[in-house]
C-alpha cells in the first residue's frame, strides 16, 4: 500500500497579485465620461462659448483624453454643457452670458465632479436612528444637585 502524500502548494504566481481598479490607493478611475457642448449660431449670448470652444477645447481634449468632447448646433437656445457620468447620471450647467474664465471654470467643474446627486448640507453631521439622542441624564452632573 502507497502512502498518501500531503498535497502540494499552489504556485502564487505574480499575475495573481493584480488589483483590480477602483478609486483609492494608487488608482483614479475619472468619473466623467463625454462632455457635449451645445450652442447657437446667432444669439449673443452663445458669442463666449463660441469663442472658448474655437480657441480652448482641443487643448482641453488633448489634456483629458479619457472624455469624449461633442460640439452640437442649438438652434435658438441659450448655451449649455452637459456632463455624462460613468454613474448613469449627468450634470447640465447654463452658460448664459458667461465669459471665457467663467466657462472655463464651469468646464473644470464637470470635470471634476463625481456626478453624484448633490446633498443638502443643511442637516446636522451625525446621522443616528434616533433623532435626539442626548444621553442619560444624570444629577451628578448639573450644577444645583437633585433633590427629592
Amino acid at each position: 500500500m502507497a502512502s498518501k502524500l500531503a498535497p502540494t502548494l499552489k504556485p502564487f504566481l505574480r499575475a495573481q497579485q493584480r488589483s483590480l481598479p477602483a478609486n483609492g490607493h494608487g488608482a483614479f478611475i475619472p468619473q466623467i465620461r463625454k462632455m457635449v457642448f451645445e450652442f447657437c449660431d446667432t444669439w449673443a449670448s452663445s458669442a463666449n462659448l463660441r469663442t472658448y470652444i474655437s480657441n480652448h477645447l482641443e487643448t482641453l481634449a488633448r489634456a483629458n483624453p479619457h472624455v469624449e468632447f461633442v460640439v452640437q448646433h442649438r438652434g435658438s437656445r441659450e448655451p449649455v454643457i452637459r456632463g455624462f457620468y460613468i454613474n448613469n447620471r449627468d450634470k447640465v450647467i447654463c452658460l448664459k452670458d458667461f465669459e471665457v474664465t467663467g466657462i472655463q471654470q464651469k468646464v473644470q467643474l464637470l470635470l471634476d465632479s463625481s456626478g453624484a446627486k448633490i446633498k443638502p448640507l443643511k442637516r446636522s453631521p451625525v446621522e443616528s436612528r434616533t433623532e435626539a439622542a442626548r444621553g442619560i441624564w444624570s444629577g451628578l452632573h448639573v450644577e444645583e444637585p437633585f433633590r427629592i
